[in-house]
């Protein structure tokens, strides 16, 4: 028993040197300040409109934390430094990636789609006196399963009908890595989840576990690098019969969301028709849409202002 004692004593003696020295290395967590948070709250809002509360500061630290780290920067001034560098536009990406959520899934707003299938296509295609053209945009496509979510009831359930309508679909999103990734059409089963059995079938291939788009629905959407609250490249952004904007307006303080939704306005064709969150509301921000109520979806349309003689 005495020999088993002295050797416990012995090591947890190792132990605490062990520790001892640990302290010794490691290195002082780095915190962010308050003019620091403040510092890059600003730049990133003057980049792309998202605005982080004070009571966000503990986010915004967390995840810029986790980009220091990984850039093996010893500070947060050093991140601003880079960001704002020339060299700075690939960690940008980085950054956005950070700070926005990316998630979703196929077929996720399933009562938006149903009304985007039955009631908005119809309508937008009766109305057109002349074009057989229907621009549809996905503002903020992420990993791109809105847009290919479209795509896909487009093939399947809308084409046959309106054989001699062009649908057109572009999807947009503010991280080039995030559209890349959307570019290759490769999904996990959290993504596909959602999908009637008989559409992955049909247009999905399982490649080890995960599950590859077919290139028929990869080509009916083309997909572009594009920042909302970049008003130079928002006024290209033209001639649209229906915009889907979902979960994007969260991000924004109110001057920002106004900045952005009378962008959307202008982008959109007369009476055209605007999709945002089920969350979201367009209440105080514009007041040039007419809300059109559908059983458990609300869809905002661009209402076009007669001039007075």
């Amino acid at each position: 028993m005495a020999q088993i004692f002295n050797f416990k004593f012995q090591s947890n003696n190792n132990n605490t040197e062990t520790n001892n020295n640990s302290k010794e290395v490691a290195k002082a967590p780095i915190v962010m300040t308050e003019i620091i948070f403040i510092n890059l709250r600003e730049l990133i809002y003057n980049i792309c409109g998202i605005f982080f509360t004070d009571s966000k500061k503990y986010l915004l630290e967390g995840r810029v934390q986790n980009r220091i780290t990984a850039l093996k920067l010893n500070s947060f001034q050093e991140y601003i430094d880079l960001i704002k560098s020339i060299n700075g536009r690939e960690e940008l990406n980085n950054l956005f990636d950070a700070i926005t959520i990316n998630e979703t899934y196929f077929f996720r707003a399933e009562n938006q789609f149903e009304v985007f299938e039955k009631q908005l296509i119809p309508e937008i295609i009766k109305a057109k006196k002349t074009s057989k053209i229907v621009n549809i945009w996905s503002s903020a496509c992420s990993s791109g399963e809105e847009p290919y979510t479209l795509a896909i009831i487009i093939k399947e359930r809308l084409k046959h009908i309106y054989k001699d309508i062009t649908f057109n679909i572009y999807a947009t999103d503010i991280s080039q890595q995030i559209i890349d990734q959307a570019k290759t059409g490769l999904y996990r089963e959290y993504s596909i989840r959602n999908i009637p059995k008989e559409l992955l079938t049909k247009y999905f291939t399982k490649v080890g576990t995960n599950y590859q788009i077919s290139d028929e629905i990869k080509g009916m959407v083309t997909f572009k690098l594009l920042n909302l609250y970049d008003t130079v490249s928002m006024r290209k952004m033209i001639n649209f019969d229906l915009i889907f904007c979902c979960n994007v307006l969260i991000y924004f303080d109110m001057a920002s969301k106004q900045r952005v939704v009378k962008q959307l306005y202008s982008s959109l064709n007369p009476n055209a028709f605007l999709f945002i969150g089920y969350s979201e509301s367009l209440h105080g921000i514009s007041k040039e849409f007419k809300l059109v109520h559908y059983p458990k979806v609300m869809v905002y349309q661009k209402e076009v202002k007669l001039l007075s003689n």
